[in-house]
């Protein structure tokens, strides 16, 4: 009997028993799979950071009475489903299986950088800021001796995941290889320990690897940040174009090609999507991760690399998995956890409280100065991990956007 059908019959059985966990010894390799290219297997030896199951290959879950079989139809080479709130892992896939990220890496950029550069500062570029932009990027058009905003670059990052707005953006922060460092210096301290970083913007480089357990980690670490959430949630938005001397200038609408939030290319949205971020290259193939709510459950999702040949298939997956994780919440027990940041300490008992569990903070609904597509979906304030005065905080729920 062929490992996947041992896997398959193992994981029909763990419904039948109750907190048995499902984990073979070795991913699926898809040679029995017509129409598909043989894949690697992962390492025999993965990091156990958030848990040892997490180092294990395979599918892992422990499913309880009740709890629905993992998606048939998922063919990414890593995967996780996580609790946005407790952290927990509901299931896994080679969660630590080091691999290209593709422009999910941006995620990163973002979380190290935009809280260093006020939105409101206007840049003028220069054309050695472009000069090192890899061949064939992804890019929103800036252009040389043309002033833009921060707040535009970022628009630029998170919606057309512009390759030029990022060495902009690493320019004004002292430049690629300082920010490449800062921003490895911070996935260590969310203990992203997989991740290294080679270039910004997630184009391929010799080295650069993370795994859908770090770029979880990561997302749920921007999801803190209140422009973060914004700029990842966004549909639409008005880019500046080229100036022409003696005319007003022109702008042009960008949008982002997170396709589970705007429905583009045959993928349906995902009811409840709130960012964040996809990517796609050569090495690394497709990737996403993304955030969901769903009667107040908020949950994390990434998935890398996926072979099945089906349209869009990183979204399909994505919205299966996502799916899977609202209906077996509270019905599964966690394989894992996120990990807060090394810096971050548990409150001690008696000490301070979580923020959120007081009265609801709603926030008031606002439409995109996009043209109204999207508005603020005010869920009282923060989930997830916050730092503040040392202390480990895990608040309610964040404000979150729909279409």
């Amino acid at each position: 009997m062929s490992a996947s059908k041992k896997t398959a019959l193992t994981v029909a059985a763990a419904v039948l028993l109750p907190a048995l966990t499902v984990a073979p010894a070795t991913a699926d390799t898809h040679d029995d799979k017509p129409g598909r290219k043989q894949q690697p297997n992962p390492p025999a030896s993965m990091s156990t950071v958030g848990g040892t199951q997490l180092g294990m290959a395979g599918p892992q879950v422990s499913l309880g009475p009740g709890a629905p079989v993992l998606p048939a139809e998922l063919s990414g080479r890593s995967w996780i489903v996580a609790d946005a709130e407790s952290g927990d892992v509901l299931a896994s896939n080679n969660a630590h299986w080091r691999l290209p990220p593709a422009s999910t890496l941006k995620m990163l950029f973002a979380d190290t950088v935009l809280p260093r550069l006020p939105k409101t500062e206007i840049h003028k570029v220069t054309d050695a800021e472009l000069a090192d932009v890899g061949e064939g990027s992804s890019l929103v058009g800036v252009k040389e001796d043309h002033t833009y905003s921060v707040h535009d670059l970022w628009l630029g990052v998170f919606l057309r995941s512009g390759n030029d707005a990022v060495h902009v953006l690493a320019a004004m922060n002292g430049g690629v290889p300082k920010t490449v460092e800062d921003m490895q210096a911070h996935a260590d301290e969310l203990q992203a320990l997989d991740t290294h970083v080679v270039s910004p913007d997630g184009y391929d480089a010799d080295g650069q690897v993370s795994s859908a357990y770090d770029l979880t980690l990561i997302a749920r670490s921007g999801m803190q940040k209140k422009d973060f959430r914004e700029y990842c949630s966004t549909p639409r938005a008005m880019f500046p174009g080229e100036k022409v001397p003696g005319s007003k200038r022109d702008y042009f609408e960008i949008q982002n090609t997170n396709r589970l939030l705007t429905g583009d290319d045959g993928v349906t949205p995902y009811k409840g999507i709130a960012g964040v971020k996809n990517g796609n290259t050569t090495h690394a193939g497709a990737t996403f991760t993304g955030v969901a709510e769903r009667n107040g459950k908020v949950l994390l999702v990434t998935v890398m690399n996926p072979d099945s040949g089906e349209s869009q298939a990183v979204y399909q997956e994505a919205a299966r998995l996502l799916d899977w994780g609202f209906a077996a919440a509270g019905k599964v027990k966690p394989v894992g956890e996120l990990v807060p940041p090394k810096s971050a300490t548990l409150p001690e008992s008696g000490g301070a409280q979580p923020a959120g569990k007081g009265a609801p903070a709603k926030t008031a609904a606002a439409k995109h100065s996009s043209g109204g597509i999207g508005t603020a979906l005010g869920i009282i304030a923060g989930v997830l991990v916050v730092l503040a005065a040392g202390v480990f905080l895990v608040n309610r729920r964040w404000p979150l956007r729909r279409r």
